[in-house]
């Protein structure tokens, strides 16, 4: 029997500066900072009210280097226009057309799309460190 209940707790990114990414999340999407337990290493956790979607930024350990799918690239291209099919985390905004205004605003590369059906908008961009993300218009996908 699969899983009951189940919901997304968490996403995890790890960083070598997780101040600035926590502040980066904090500016563009609103998540607040939340009560993080002792590590044997610098954690940030944000939680995005109201929903109960949290973030976790976890220092980078410089002796490994985690890929990001097991069909990573061997080098990075950062380039928006290939997240659609790359690894992402999406978030939906109800203001989605002053939302990308800001980012533009703020000099951050996007790609804007309208999906096939033309209802939902979409927007892809990197995060400071180049995690992938992206934002839509409305209800998420089901």
């Amino acid at each position: 029997m699969a899983a009951q209940g189940t919901c997304l707790n968490h996403v995890s990114r790890e960083s070598s500066d997780i101040k600035h990414l926590a502040q980066f999340y904090i500016e563009i999407f609103g998540f607040e900072k939340v009560e993080t337990p002792r590590f044997e290493f610098d954690v940030i956790w944000l939680k995005l009210a109201p929903s109960n979607f949290y973030l976790h930024l976890i220092e980078r350990d410089p002796s490994t280097k985690l890929p990001e799918g097991p069909w990573s690239a061997t080098s990075a291209v950062a380039d928006p226009k290939n997240l659609p099919r790359g690894h992402h985390v999406c978030f939906s905004v109800s203001n989605f057309d002053s939302f990308v205004q800001t980012l533009k605003e703020k000099g951050i590369e996007v790609d804007e799309r309208t999906q096939p059906d033309g209802k939902t908008k979409q927007v892809f961009f990197f995060d400071p460190d180049g995690n992938g993300l992206e934002v839509s218009s409305g209800a998420p996908a089901s």
